[in-house]
């Protein structure tokens, strides 16, 4: 049975409604259990860019990329997960705070980077932003003083270096772009 690991994948595809719908409805009935999906505006004008995590077997991911890659609305996929990628989440944490344990949430949040966005007699809002272990290790040891509301944004990742979505490889093919193909596909 072949190994399962955890691939970043990264859509463009036109801002039309119904799009995240359609792609996340083809990953489920492939199988796959989507941990984390984002969406947001691309460097692209009328592009979005969705940064998809999911676990399988490379295999069944690239069937999954193909399917996906069919849907008009889609320009472009890559697989960034064997790519040297720089990737972040962010999270807004409530947690329980008193004049007791204020103070110790707050140098918990300096360990981290994090900021305090707002407090109250009785809780602290806190923001995170940083790689996943990052992000989940702060969640981790502020449990302890109880979490009343959680939100996170779920990962969004980059390739390092020159080389965007819509470009070809530097070394490839030098001052070529994709773009959309005539009838919706590059």
């Amino acid at each position: 049975m072949p190994a399962t690991t955890q691939h970043t994948l990264v859509v463009i595809a036109r801002d039309e409604p119904g799009v995240l719908n359609r792609t996340a409805s083809l990953i489920r009935r492939r199988g796959f259990n989507i941990d984390s999906i984002t969406v947001g505006h691309s460097e692209t004008p009328g592009f979005s860019k969705m940064v998809i995590i999911v676990d399988g077997a490379t295999t069944a991911v690239e069937q999954v990329r193909k399917q996906l890659d069919k849907l008009v609305e889609i320009v472009k996929i890559t697989d960034i997960s064997e790519e040297d990628i720089v990737d972040r989440e962010l999270a807004l944490i409530k947690v329980e705070s008193n004049t007791d344990t204020r103070s110790e949430i707050m140098e918990i949040t300096d360990i981290f980077r994090a900021n305090i966005l707002d407090i109250t007699p009785d809780s602290a809002m806190i923001e995170v932003t940083g790689d996943v272990s990052k992000v989940q290790s702060l969640i981790e040891l502020l449990r302890g003083f109880g979490i009343t509301e959680l939100a996170c944004t779920g990962r969004i990742a980059m390739a390092r270096g020159v080389v965007g979505p819509l470009r070809h490889r530097a070394n490839k093919q030098k001052g070529k772009t994709y773009g959309p193909k005539k009838g919706g596909k590059s």
